[in-house]
């Protein structure tokens, strides 16, 4: 994600290099556009933008301001982070779209996962009989999945917008042609990148032009992208899908424009013009669980976000976890994390393909069967094998234990409000930093590595694996956009990126803010720590070096240290009507809150 150029560094030094820079380009424009301000809380009324970048952030309270809703807001933030943060998200890609409308006072939600090619089976990431290795599969045509991306904004306003695509567009494309300001972060993810993006002629002409890095505080423009926005604006998302901008994806996957003198191997997929045309974004029954009173929605299957959540919640509805210490917090936290992460292994994939025990995996009687495991004195071992949902015994296992897939952890999260009332939690990805590597010719944007998300082999053969590929098939996500009701109105939403990460980055933030009293932004804030069903917690480093972690060594917890963990953004309704919008204070450089109306901090 893009971080600020440097914290001490005054706005105005940062707008004087970036006039500086511009002056001397000689394709600079005459207007060169100034990036906002950056601040990790907002409160005001006319509705509420958090994202990670201000310039998204900005392009979505535009949209705002000219009369456009949530639904609108969200889908031009999401555009625009396509130009900001390429390497998370874009045209490319896929996501989960959640959306609160307040006239009904229902909750809806997109599924706008990638999906397999219509030609692969179980064996798709296999080569002799073994699995391929990640770094074999990510840079890749296999590993491209068709992109949900544009098929979930098509359908998000159509459904619920007020505004056309070709206007909340707009933005993205200006921000697109005129470029943004590089900083550190998006020079070191190049970097992270330089030796797969150098071996796409593409790729390479687009973020390292002659062969170098983006300077920091230089201007960044892509005007490929910017046509293509202007074309999928003028003609609509089916240019993408059956159009001549299908064909060029086509022709990328199946084909990867590789240079001739790279060393790497790249394998071709199996995506065809029948797959693209085929593609079709979901709405789906969102998931909802009963927390203290709350109602707490988020999606469903494809995704294990709102079933792994709400499972976890469900098991710490028991304990009151208001009145615990920080410790005793944490150890309930995290055996609930590792129960409900053995549970999602074994049940949740596609459920186009898999009989996904939905309803039982978010019942209280399964709840407590499984919450009866966890103990103040001692620690759960994992892998921990699952639980049967459809036949719960109190503290009985429904099978053998295996261990947690791999999950790539870059997404990236944006949160929005209206002055109706509206909301929107939407996630969107690429799945990891960069993606596949691969940009569509003369395009601008970078296609997914997505179907890497699935399980390449089982994790244990004797042991039923509900992600593995499929024709048509959507791989399991842990995206977990989540909106939060109380009496049929908007208490808050949220989202992170993070991989799997994200359901443990949602929950700990619920939490921080339901029961341990956190005004949102410092439960966005507060050091985070992970359990997945693995042997080990990962801890952010205020844990790690905190007395807390040698009291929970003494329970029987094991951790290991991962310096960030995910990078929520949200929004909730003060009860005098104003919007707060929250992003983070410091992860990933800082995340950027927006309202139309400012009126000061609550």
């Amino acid at each position: 994600m893009r971080r600020s150029i440097a914290r001490n560094v005054s706005l105005t030094a940062v707008l004087a290099t970036v006039v500086a820079v511009v002056a001397a380009t000689p394709a600079a424009s005459a207007r060169v556009p100034e990036t906002p301000p950056k601040s990790p809380v907002a409160v005001g009324y006319g509705g509420a933008v958090a994202s990670v970048d201000a310039d998204a952030s900005a392009a979505g309270i535009e949209v705002l301001r000219k009369g456009g809703n949530a639904v609108d807001a969200a889908v031009a933030t999401a555009a625009a982070l396509g130009v900001t943060e390429p390497y998370s998200a874009g045209l490319g890609g896929g996501g989960y779209f959640v959306y609160y409308d307040a006239a009904r006072r229902t909750v809806e939600t997109i599924d706008g996962r990638e999906t397999a090619p219509l030609g692969a089976d179980s064996s798709l990431f296999l080569e002799n009989g073994k699995p391929l290795s990640f770094d074999e599969a990510v840079t890749s045509g296999l590993a491209v999945g068709t992109p949900g991306t544009p098929a979930t904004w098509d359908t998000a306003l159509r459904s619920w917008g007020r505004k056309p695509l070709r206007q909340v567009l707009k933005p993205a494309e200006r921000l697109a042609r005129d470029g943004f300001v590089v900083d550190e972060t998006f020079r070191s993810q190049t970097e992270g990148n330089r030796a797969r993006f150098a071996d796409f002629p593409a790729t390479r002409k687009l973020f390292l032009p002659g062969g170098d890095l983006p300077v920091v505080g230089s201007r960044f423009r892509n005007p490929d992208l910017a046509r293509t926005y202007e074309q999928v604006g003028r003609e609509g998302v089916d240019a993408l899908y059956r159009g001549d901008l299908a064909d060029d994806i086509v022709r990328t996957v199946r084909r990867p424009p590789v240079d001739p003198k790279a060393t790497r191997v790249v394998r071709a997929g199996d995506l065809t013009a029948k797959d693209l045309r085929s593609y079709r974004a979901l709405r789906r029954t969102p998931t909802r669980v009963d927390y203290r009173g709350l109602d707490v929605y988020g999606m469903a299957p494809s995704s294990s976000g709102g079933t792994t959540v709400g499972e976890a919640l469900n098991i710490l509805e028991s304990t009151d976890v208001s009145k615990l210490s920080e410790a005793q917090y944490l150890h309930r936290y995290i055996e609930a994390s590792r129960i409900a992460f053995a549970d999602r292994g074994r049940w949740v994939g596609d459920p186009a393909f898999e009989n996904v025990p939905t309803r039982e995996l978010l019942s209280r009687r399964f709840a407590d069967a499984r919450a009866c495991l966890i103990k103040d004195d001692a620690v759960l071992t994992s892998p921990l094998a699952p639980g049967d949902p459809r036949h719960p015994a109190d503290c009985a296992t429904g099978g053998k234990a295996a261990p947690t897939t791999y999950e790539g952890e870059n997404t990236t999260h944006l949160t929005v409000a209206d002055k109706w009332g509206n909301v929107v939690a939407y996630t969107l990805t690429i799945e990891q930093t960069g993606g596949s590597g691969i940009t569509v010719p003369g395009r601008g944007f970078l296609l997914n590595n997505e179907l890497t998300d699935f399980s390449f082999a089982p994790a244990d053969p004797a042991v039923h694996d509900p992600n593995l590929p499929g024709p048509g098939k959507r791989p399991r996500s842990s995206i977990s956009p989540t909106i939060v009701l109380k009496h049929g109105r908007p208490v808050l939403a949220l989202g992170s990126p993070g991989g799997a990460t994200i359901i443990t980055t949602v929950l700990q933030s619920l939490i921080g803010t339901v029961d341990r009293g956190l005004p949102l932004v410092d439960a966005i804030a507060a050091p985070r720590a992970s359990q997945r069903n693995a042997p080990t917690t990962e801890l952010e480093p205020d844990l790690w070096n905190s007395p807390l972690r040698a009291r929970l060594e003494s329970l029987g917890h094991a951790f290991k240290l991962n310096p960030e963990i995910g990078a929520a953004t949200g929004v909730q309704r003060l009860p005098d009507g104003r919007w707060l919008a929250a992003a983070e204070k410091v992860r990933r450089g800082g995340g950027s809150a927006m309202v139309v109306k400012p009126t000061g901090r609550p």
